[in-house]
């Protein structure tokens, strides 16, 4: 069972998480999500429990458990989302292939 977990402090580890959801039975992985550029943590992250009994115990006994002053929020984690090849976001209200007011 693939958990999301929201509103960690921004001090909690992978370490720490996995201890967390440990004390309700295996947990294969957990990890925080961290920012690409500065490291910080952003705050939240997911959890792998092989079963499904221990991981639905997890979401019952954590969810609003408050951890470093803050109530985490636990619940089940939805499918990530396919992004397009194209990278994302256009050029939009740019006109003239984005030639920037420059002389035409």
């Amino acid at each position: 069972m693939n958990i999301y977990v929201s509103n960690l402090s921004f001090n909690t580890s992978d370490t720490e998480l996995n201890e967390l959801f440990s004390t309700f039975g295996e947990v294969s992985s957990a990890k925080v999500i961290t920012d690409r550029e500065t490291g910080r943590s952003r705050g939240f992250g997911f959890v792998e429990m092989p079963s499904e009994d221990e991981g639905k115990d997890a979401m019952l006994g954590l969810n609003n458990k408050e951890v470093e002053g803050r109530a985490m929020s636990v619940s089940v984690a939805k499918p990530r989302e396919e992004r397009s090849s194209n990278g994302g976001g256009g050029r939009g209200g740019y006109g003239n292939n984005g030639g920037g007011g420059g002389r035409w």
